[in-house]
């Protein structure tokens, strides 16, 4: 799995993406469902604006997208949605 982390208007710390790394954790059971993950921080009017990009390998692809005043607690709701995105996505694939 490929993992990604830039920003856009704002600077990644090691902090954050020390963060970020401990959240990836709980995807952990689906590395090898995932060829691509990428996260993109954008800092726009003191709002954060969090976007993941989550490529399968079996060809589809989601994007998910979360907007706080947080960084962390961004972090924190944008990796709920991803592991329910995920979920839906192998069971999907497992009915087939």
């Amino acid at each position: 799995m490929n993992i990604e982390i830039k920003g856009v208007h704002h600077d990644v710390d090691e902090e954050t993406k020390e963060f970020i790394n401990k959240k990836l954790h709980r995807i952990a059971y689906a590395t090898e469902l995932i060829v691509d993950l990428l996260i993109t921080i954008t800092l726009e009017k003191q709002r954060y604006k969090l976007e993941v990009t989550i490529n399968f390998r079996w060809g589809a692809s989601s994007h998910i997208q979360v907007t706080s005043f947080e960084l962390l607690k961004g972090v924190d709701i944008l990796f709920d949605k991803l592991e329910n995105k995920i979920q839906k996505e192998k069971e999907r694939i497992q009915e087939r």
